[in-house]
């Protein structure tokens, strides 16, 4: 996949087996239009179809990862009910492969997660932020509803009343109230985030591709399973990754260092 870093709404860079994506629109907060939404459908199935990832990491450029559709051209749409559909099923389109995804994936926040943005964070399995960020649903704040799989991602992450006093009164967070939440993983001074965000991917990528892609399965699987069901997934899950190459060597190596 050829991206060209000046004008492209979305890069991919591919180094030491990590998928950095960023998105790059900062004169409008890295907002999704319908380019950057369906370029990032596309930078995504192309990760899904490569061997040599095996973690991800999203980033925004400048002072915003993501502040979510792009509002102004929502409001040039002749139809904005029609540009709403579309740009929703292009940004549908990228959610439904990140939540597949059989790798970990990381974002790193600066500044403003907003709508789709915050939908970004809730499909990665770790986030990063910086201590000036901030954490918001956005859409009520514009008389829309949910969309990226936010109103069902959210409850699952923070739970049902925490997910409903953000949706609803569309209060933001930063990073501090995130972080005591659930809602994310670590806090970093904001010169840091990109350089720990990327450090955590790059240690994901050194470790069991297979074992942590299942383990991701089985993390987002919990939520519709009962126990019964989701014991014989484990059950199932554990007996294939016993019988790979990588759990093989790592298992030998772990015996080794006890003899």
């Amino acid at each position: 996949m050829i991206l060209n870093k000046d004008i492209d709404p979305v890069h991919l860079d591919v180094a030491d087996g990590v998928g950095h994506i960023r998105l790059n629109r900062p004169q409008s907060g890295n907002a999704l239009n319908l380019d950057a939404a369906r370029l990032l459908a596309e930078v995504a199935e192309h990760i899904a179809g490569r061997d040599d990832i095996r973690s991800v990491l999203i980033t925004g450029t400048g002072s915003a990862f993501c502040v979510g559709g792009d509002v102004a051209a929502m409001a040039n749409a002749t139809d904005r009910g029609e540009f709403l559909a579309e740009l929703a099923g292009a940004a549908h389109r990228a959610i439904r492969v990140f939540a597949a995804l059989q790798l970990p994936i990381v974002s790193a926040v600066s500044g403003a997660a907003a709508g789709a943005g915050l939908a970004l964070t809730l499909v990665s399995d770790l986030v990063i932020a910086g201590r000036s960020a901030k954490f918001l649903v956005a859409y009520s704040g514009v008389g829309l509803t949910p969309d990226c799989g936010t109103s069902w991602l959210l409850p699952q992450v923070i739970g049902l009343r925490r997910a409903q006093q953000l949706a609803l009164t569309n209060q933001a967070l930063d990073a501090t109230e995130a972080l005591n939440w659930g809602l994310i993983s670590s806090v970093v001074d904001d010169d840091q985030v990109e350089t720990a965000g990327s450090a955590l991917a790059t240690r994901l990528a050194t470790k069991a591709p297979t074992a942590l892609g299942q383990t991701r399965g089985l993390l987002r699987a919990s939520v519709s399973n009962t126990l019964i069901e989701h014991l014989d997934l484990e059950a199932a899950t554990i007996a294939t990754a016993a019988a790979s190459n990588e759990a093989g060597a790592l298992i030998d190596s772990f015996l080794n260092r006890r003899t």
